[in-house]
């Protein structure tokens, strides 16, 4: 029993389960404390992030991107984000393309164009993406939002799997995901409208028909992303990204739904409760 309960999930579910709790924990612990502390760990995220792509990218393709560039890029991507909004996060990767242009000239002309737009997809995917979190978390209820964005993703998640596990019958995109069914999706469209709903008129303070709107988009955006991660690592050739996190992979094998999430949440939030 415990042999085909682990199949149909794939992983190691305790460790899986302990590893998210303390992910949870961290997160948690940053923002009640000192809600810019929250930006620290997003940090933290954008350099394991980058790390963990470049090195999943030279492993199933050979392909080579300037990484200490991008280290150093998305570093000023976030934290430039926080006092100068999307204007100092849009200088920051201008700069960085600008950088990763000059470092990868050393190498000449052999796959130049390939491995500047790996470089140029990076840059976007984990550190600009990022930053919309950040910009979540530094502007008024900047809590609420972020927590809102979470809860909803973590939602979506638990309904997904546990819909799946129990009714799963139906494939949703099986040669990208076979596991993932159209049944999971279902559960994931209840548990994030549920949880957007309270958490919109709790924490935010808005009507709750918002927020199921909300739990709606961030939902279909979480699933979209988990998707295309999984087209990543199906074009590379590999299982996970890394090997950081116990049960789950690497770190972004976690924030594949996350990372377009954080978009469209602030976009809908910044909508539905303007920022003051």
């Amino acid at each position: 029993m415990k042999t085909s309960k682990r199949s149909r999930l794939g992983r190691n579910l305790a460790a899986a389960i302990a590893v998210g709790v303390g992910l949870g924990a961290l997160i948690l612990v940053s923002l009640l404390i000192v809600s810019e502390g929250f930006v620290l760990v997003l940090a933290a995220v954008t350099a394991i992030g980058t790390w963990e792509l470049a090195g999943a990218l030279r492993r199933g393709a050979d392909i080579r991107v300037s990484l200490p560039v991008l280290l150093a890029g998305g570093q000023a991507v976030v934290w430039l984000s926080w006092p100068f909004g999307l204007r100092g996060a849009a200088i920051a990767l201008a700069a960085t393309v600008l950088g990763c242009l000059l470092w990868r000239m050393r190498e000449g002309a052999a796959h130049f164009v390939r491995d500047m737009s790996a470089s140029l997809f990076v840059a976007v995917y984990v550190p600009l993406l990022v930053a919309f979190a950040v910009q979540l978390t530094v502007v008024s209820q900047g809590v609420g939002r972020v927590l809102t964005f979470l809860l909803c993703v973590i939602a979506s998640d638990v309904g997904g799997y546990a819909a799946g596990v129990v009714a799963g019958r139906h494939p949703m995109a099986p040669t990208i995901s076979p596991k993932k069914s159209w049944e999971g999706f279902a559960g994931s469209l209840v548990a994030g409208m549920v949880a957007g709903s309270l958490c919109v008129a709790l924490l935010l303070d808005a009507s709750w028909y918002w927020g199921t709107l909300v739990g709606a988009l961030l939902v279909a955006t979480a699933t979209l992303g988990d998707l295309v991660e999984s087209l990543i690592k199906r074009d590379l050739g590999i299982k996970d990204m890394g090997t950081l996190l116990p049960g789950h992979g690497g770190l972004m094998d976690r924030l594949d739904s996350l990372l377009p999430t954080a978009f469209v949440a602030w976009a809908a939030l910044g909508i539905i409760v303007p920022v003051a």
